[in-house]
């Protein structure tokens, strides 16, 4: 076994030995990652071999499939007793929103600017159902009732938060501190940069392996390079969908979320092709095979060459 191979399957042992195996949330990444630039649909059978590397068995595949449909993520045509699956208009838009800030750097500059978002006083109960799906934009919530974004406009927010159905009578409105020390108190009261960091420096130490095995030229198999392109984004969205992304003015020095996203820009380069490889030969529509990936896809991470 060659140390790719050894890697390979490192990273496959740890993602088995989570408790529980969350099958819907390894489908949604498979979908994003791969599924979403080769046309958006795949068969149910494609799915339940694409996720079978990873431990998922059939009935796990069909079930998380089906709960996705449920949540309005996915939905499904049937031929017979075949059934392929495209994701919904909401699945798409939560899916660029996520592909935006998954395969791109964080800015590079701050105008000082806040968007600030108020919700009125009898909003509890709403705070807290609001709280995940404001995070999950990028959001902070430096106190009660207040969420906080750094890098968003007035009317980008108004999107986002029509799509949330925000209360009409809550506020939304553009701050600025002048003060640099405020501005860090802020990000200190809105997110645990440590927990952020803590979680970014074990995906660093889990992936390293992988990336030293192909830097040093070694083979991998295609389905090995889907197996490390899919743990790779999987892993690495669940802790950036959770960064703000800061300007560099706010962050810590030698912030260890530069060096995730150059390792994750990095490895995905290098099992790009041959991860493509086995999608085309495992996966299918209906009908057809799948197409090429589209141009948005080799624009990830700021360009991968062929």
């Amino acid at each position: 076994m060659n140390s790719t191979a050894a890697a390979t399957q490192g990273l496959l042992r740890r993602f088995r030995n989570q408790r529980p195996i969350r099958g819907g949330s390894l489908l949604v990444t498979i979908f994003g990652d791969s599924i979403a630039p080769r046309g958006g649909v795949v068969t149910l059978g494609s799915l339940i071999q694409l996720a079978a590397p990873f431990g998922l068995t059939e009935r796990l595949v069909r079930t998380s499939a089906s709960r996705l449909a449920q949540d309005d993520w996915l939905v499904a045509r049937r031929d017979g007793r075949r059934s392929e699956y495209r994701l919904t208009p909401r699945g798409q838009q939560r899916f660029a929103q996520a592909t935006q800030r998954i395969y791109s750097k964080g800015p590079a500059s701050w105008d000082g600017q806040w968007t600030v978002l108020v919700l009125p006083p009898n909003g509890v109960k709403q705070r807290e159902n609001l709280r995940e799906g404001l995070r999950w934009l990028g959001f902070g919530q430096p106190s009660p009732g207040v969420f906080a974004h750094p890098n968003s406009n007035l009317e980008q927010a108004r999107e986002w938060l029509r799509n949330l159905d925000v209360a009409r009578d809550a506020l939304l409105l553009k701050s600025s501190s002048e003060d640099i020390v405020v501005d860090r108190a802020v990000v200190a009261a809105g997110w645990d940069l440590g927990e952020l960091a803590r979680r970014y420096r074990r995906f660093v130490d889990s992936f390293a392996a992988a990336e030293t095995a192909l830097t040093s030229r070694d083979a991998v198999t295609p389905e090995s390079a889907f197996v490390i392109r899919t743990l790779l984004i999987h892993e690495y969205r669940k802790i950036h969908l959770q960064e703000p992304l800061l300007p560099p003015a706010l962050l810590p020095n030698d912030w260890v979320g530069s060096s995730a996203y150059d390792l994750c820009a990095n490895l995905y380069a290098k099992v790009f092709a041959a991860a493509e490889e086995f999608l085309t030969a495992t996966a299918s529509t209906l009908e057809e095979a799948l197409p090429p990936a589209d141009a948005s896809a080799r624009a990830r991470f700021g360009g991968i060459s062929s």
